[in-house]
């Protein structure tokens, strides 16, 4: 068995997977997400990795291969990088054997992913400076209207209806949300305008993307089932062939990407010194 590790380093946390390969078969052997939380990000990376392989009952010489993906270039222990979307394209198509495509809604950014059976990525837009479609927005609101971030999705589900927020700029979008508390708009309405506006953008950046069929939800928001929901909508409404599901761990695709690239680089590595 090929045994490899996948550290994804983010803005705001950092996921750590341990991985096996078999014949063929992925398996997960231990997994953690770790909050930064303004903590030095490298020494949180160490301690989870540590963590993760007490968990699997593994010691560090007993890893052929260790990756990093993200911010991971800072983590010196590594023994390769891969790019975030090649780590949550190979993630994706783990967690979801069917996804055509993904998109990874992180706390600063978005990225819509198109690619191929081999989770090769074809095609991925980016989304813009703005913070508007970001977590870090998503959880500033949240934060504003007194609800946690774990309570969005359910929150915004239950509303009837949706308020319409600037889908311009994260100033314009929070003006919005402050006019709209000042009057007693229920904060089910403002979340669900909020994940419409957000989920507008990101169906117009999978479209740009060529992507099609199923579209795995990774990262952060990942969780947010009012997201997930709009995703859904949004797609409806354009009458494009997308189908947006979120794995239950989905949050930790680019660690489990990183996991089974490395192991797919570590055979490639071995096989070359044999012949």
């Amino acid at each position: 068995m090929t045994i490899a590790a996948g550290i994804d380093v983010g803005t705001s946390a950092i996921k750590t997977a341990i991985m096996g390969v078999e014949n063929g078969k992925e398996t997960v052997l231990a997994g953690r997400e770790d909050r930064i939380l303004r903590r030095n990000p490298v020494a949180v990376a160490a301690e989870a990795y540590q963590s993760a392989l007490f968990a699997a009952g593994l010691a560090k010489d007993e890893v052929d291969y260790l990756a990093t993906t993200g911010e991971g270039e800072l983590i010196e222990f590594r023994r390769g990088h891969f790019y975030t979307m090649t780590t949550h394209a190979r993630g994706a198509r783990f967690l979801v054997p069917d996804a055509a495509g993904a998109l990874d809604v992180g706390a600063l950014h978005a990225r819509a992913i198109w690619m191929d059976e081999r989770a090769k990525v074809l095609q991925y837009r980016m989304t813009s400076q703005c913070a508007s479609g970001s977590g870090q927005f998503l959880e500033n609101i949240a934060r504003y209207l007194g609800v946690t971030l774990e309570d969005v999705g359910p929150i915004s589900l239950a509303a009837e209806s949706a308020e319409k927020i600037s889908g311009i700029c994260a100033v314009l979008a929070e003006t919005d949300v402050i006019n709209f508390v000042s009057r007693g708009v229920a904060a089910g309405s403002i979340l669900r305008g909020i994940h419409e506006s957000m989920a507008g953008r990101y169906v117009r950046l999978l479209k740009s993307a060529n992507a099609a069929g199923t579209v795995a939800v990774t990262g952060g928001l990942s969780r947010d089932t009012g997201l997930v929901a709009a995703l859904n909508r949004a797609s409806e409404a354009q009458k494009l062939n997308l189908k947006c599901v979120a794995h239950p761990d989905a949050i930790m695709a680019g660690a489990y990407g990183a996991a089974l690239w490395g192991a797919f680089r570590h055979e490639a590595l071995r096989r070359k010194q044999v012949a």
